[in-house]
């Protein structure tokens, strides 16, 4: 598949912003005083976070290999 230059570069900048931008937030919800009751268990608070998390980096990941392989040809 080939896809024109600009959506190859857009499509790699969007996945690269997902595994750059999400780590982030996820270290932040971490520190959350909500992300673990009183005696240090996960709360659903955290497990929900992780999940939504993990998704959006693998379809950042996949965005971005979408874009490489459409300029590679």
């Amino acid at each position: 598949m080939q896809l024109p230059l600009l959506a190859g570069c857009l499509l790699i900048i969007a996945g690269v912003w997902s595994l750059v931008v999400w780590p982030q937030f996820l270290r932040r919800v971490m520190k959350d005083p909500r992300a673990r009751d009183a005696a240090g268990k996960a709360t659903k608070f955290l497990t929900v976070h992780v999940v939504l998390v993990s998704i959006s980096m693998v379809l950042g990941a996949v965005t971005a290999v979408i874009g490489v392989m459409g300029l590679l040809g």
